[in-house]
């Protein structure tokens, strides 16, 4: 049921961009302590993103689960993911936590 979404300035090809949702999918999952079999992400390159009055690397991210909880920890843990494999600085990341009720998140025909 975790929801990863990416949006950053960065042009990448579609190798680069498989290889980081393979790692991030992975290793969300087990930062969140949710089966990854349930573990969506998404990562649009290329946006026209803006921050500080600056094109450099940026990115917006949305996460969206049930049951989330630490937020500065899952911060950090995003925050570390965005500059180790796509070089974006911290302090050009802005990230939007979003706590969903299970009976607002759907699956299969049914909620959660």
């Amino acid at each position: 049921m975790p929801y990863l979404r990416i949006e950053t300035n960065l042009e990448l090809k579609p190798e680069q961009k498989q290889a980081f949702l393979a790692t991030a999918s992975s290793e969300l999952a087990k930062t969140l302590g949710k089966p990854e079999g349930y573990m969506m992400a998404q990562l649009v390159s290329g946006a026209d993103l803006i921050f500080a009055g600056s094109r450099e690397p940026c990115a917006y991210v949305e996460l969206k689960s049930i049951g989330l909880k630490d937020s500065q920890m899952l911060s950090q843990f995003v925050c570390e993911l965005l500059t180790s494999q796509l070089g974006i600085p911290s302090r050009r990341v802005y990230i939007e936590f979003i706590d969903i009720d299970p009976k607002r998140w759907g699956w299969n025909g049914s909620t959660f």
